[in-house]
């Protein structure tokens, strides 16, 4: 097998982290919402100006105040605060807050008159963050905090098994020279792991473990890279490698939703990026990620280990919307240890890198395993074999933007109208080949995000997958009625070679199965219709009405268990990322099937791009080359 991993490492990881003591210290700061009336038919009688009236304020912890948020929510044994705030409000506010949730805050002084609490200010109207609003950006810290601190951080550490060096704002309490102190305080503690996450000066600490994202280790490297302007991950990796040789500390560069690149030791690990369909928040995703650092590596667990989970938690902070979240371990636990990964990405978007396969229109994302025995074959039905559905996306997008709208349909504004139509074609793209009904469900969220439709007036996933179901199954019933009345025959709806190439594994003794996201009864009605039925021997799947059970998914369970088989048995044919997720996750092959539906021959670029960051790991057009096909599967005469 190719890609089997131990299931049982984020159970194991969990259980330890209770036994973790953990200090952080560095910038505490609050995150402070507040929801805007978007009325401003009030004026201030002093000023004239339209009133600014807050609905709602709402306030989180942020910054140094997150990461131990986070690590009392992972369930960490003993977590201590070391940091300053000021006497105002806010300052009482963040050290309440942290007492409550059972953290020792008796490091978190208040020794300097003049400190300001470090307050992130963020309104809101309606789902749009405003301009921001900072608090405490500009008082410096005097030399006899410095020492109160040094001292404070000192006896911390001796109680501790990791601490977390946080470094949020130029002016905080990490100045070069209470850096210089904290190096000292490194050095005497050898028994303790340091971790470092600084935004502007990681380059300043000595003998600690270093998290950095991406630009920060761009710039430590002496090649500062504009913000807007994606690190490449063969420089990611240059970076990372570069800054463990500095070290000689395991080094954790963060790429966003391109995952965690790992050097240490035992060399260059690259945890990939997480699929999320639902919206994301990116506020607070590092505070969570370096927290799950510190608490696998201060229960005694490996930097693998630690950057897995960290890319999991993360990945449920940024689901978190207008908050700055945490991860808890039932969140973590629902993610599970093999989460749907993006695979690829830089090929994905660049298909000038493609590896072409000689004398095939074939592409070679991944090697194909060395010793071949294909005896079971998957195959996603629509788009992959059939196109009597050819075209559902132009009837699912007009019915979801009508849906979020409702009664602002005609009238809304050009800028609401285009903000929705490119929210649900992302979506779209986003959600293809998982069932209509979780489609559906995504739908309904949208509906209630845009606010355009009275509560009572939105429908549940069924009623909008009945509304889709009446259309698209218009539309395929008079595909079918062609079909009988012979005006087409059935290769008139199948991808080119797509019959004769199952026909051959048939003939091969492989067995065959079809999965599909819509309907069972439907699946089995058009195979039957376009004359293939008869090769899955009743081995035809879809969905069943019910979230919990995804098809794709529940065949290859089914198989593997039932048929005890290992990677090399099995062999998935799809147009989806579902299927070749879930292939990959079983070390089987994933063959992406990027056809254009319209022609049922030739590349499609977008599912191309799409599949490969599913994981296929091999991109073919059509099954027009089938010998081709069939030899790099071993399955040739």
């Amino acid at each position: 097998m190719r890609n089997s991993a131990d299931k049982n490492w984020l159970e194991a990881a969990l259980r330890r982290v209770p036994s973790a003591r953990v200090t952080v210290f560095g910038d505490f700061c609050l995150d402070a919402y507040w929801l805007i009336d978007p009325d401003e038919g009030e004026l201030s009688v002093e000023t004239g100006l339209p009133v600014r009236r807050v609905r709602v304020q709402r306030y989180s912890l942020g910054g140094a105040s997150n990461v131990v948020a986070n690590l009392v929510d992972f369930g960490v044994g003993e977590v201590r605060a070391v940091g300053l705030v000021g006497r105002d409000v806010f300052g009482g506010l963040l050290r309440q807050m942290l007492v409550e949730l059972g953290v020792d805050a008796a490091g978190l002084l208040d020794c300097q008159e003049d400190w300001q609490t470090m307050v992130f200010g963020k309104p809101h109207i309606g789902d749009r963050e405003q301009n921001r609003m900072d608090f405490g950006g500009f008082t410096q810290v005097r030399p006899e905090t410095m020492d109160a601190l040094a001292e404070a951080l000192h006896r911390a550490a001796e109680a501790s098994t990791v601490v977390v060096l946080n470094q949020q704002v130029p002016a905080g309490v990490s100045p070069p020279a209470l850096i210089e102190r904290l190096n000292a305080t490194i050095a005497s503690h050898p028994d303790c792991h340091f971790v470092v996450d600084s935004r502007h000066r990681a380059e300043l600490y000595r003998g600690a473990i270093l998290k950095v994202n991406a630009h920060e280790a761009a710039r430590i490297c002496g090649e500062p890279r504009p913000l807007e302007e994606r690190v490449p991950e063969a420089a990611a990796r240059s970076y990372a490698g570069e800054l463990f040789r500095r070290t000689c500390r395991p080094v954790f560069v963060t790429r966003g939703e391109n995952g965690i690149l790992v050097a240490d030791g035992d060399g260059l690990f690259q945890e990939p990026g997480i699929q999320i369909l639902e919206r994301t928040d990116p506020v607070g995703a590092g505070d969570t990620a370096v927290a799950a650092l510190a608490a696998v590596i201060g229960s005694g667990g490996d930097a693998r280990t630690a950057a897995r989970l960290a890319n999991i938690a993360a990945s449920v902070t940024v689901r978190k919307l207008q908050t700055t979240g945490t991860a808890t371990p039932q969140d973590i636990r629902a993610v599970g240890p093999a989460p749907d990964y993006v695979y690829l990405p830089e090929l994905a978007d660049d298909p000038r890198s493609a590896c072409r396969i000689e004398g095939t229109e074939f592409e070679l994302a991944r090697d194909l395993p060395a010793l071949l025995d294909v005896r079971y074959a998957i195959f996603d039905h629509d788009g992959t074999l059939s196109t009597l559905r050819q075209g559902w996306e132009g009837i699912m997008e007009p019915l979801m933007v009508r849906a979020i709208l409702g009664p602002r349909y005609e009238d809304a504004d050009a800028g609401l109208y285009h903000r929705v139509v490119d929210h649900v074609r992302d979506y779209i793209s986003r959600t293809t080949g998982v069932q209509t009904l979780v489609q559906m469900q995504g739908l309904v969220e949208l509906v209630r995000q845009y606010g355009c439709v009275e509560e009572d007036r939105v429908l549940d996933r069924d009623g909008y997958k009945a509304l889709y179901n009446t259309e698209i199954l218009a539309l395929v019933r008079s595909r079918v009625a062609k079909l009988q009345r012979g005006e087409l025959g059935p290769a008139d709806f199948q991808i080119k070679g797509a019959f004769d190439f199952i026909v051959r594994l048939h003939e091969r003794g492989v067995k065959l199965f079809l999965v599909s996201g819509t309907d069972t009864a439907d699946v089995e009605a058009e195979a039957k219709a376009l004359g293939y039925a008869h090769l899955f021997e009743g081995r035809i799947f879809g969905a069943v009405g019910d979230l919990r059970v995804e098809a794709k998914r529940d065949v290859l369970d089914r198989m593997i268990r039932e048929h005890r088989l290992g990677g090399s048995e099995l062999v998935t044919f799809g147009d989806g990322p579902v299927e070749m997720r879930e292939t990959r996750k079983r070390d089987g092959v994933a063959v992406g099937v990027a056809s254009d539906e319209v022609r049922r021959f030739g590349l499609n670029p977008t599912k191309r791009s799409r599949l490969i960051r599913a994981g296929a790991d091999l991109i073919v057009p059509d099954f027009t080359q089938r010998e081709q096909l069939l030899g790099l599967l071993r399955l040739h005469e």
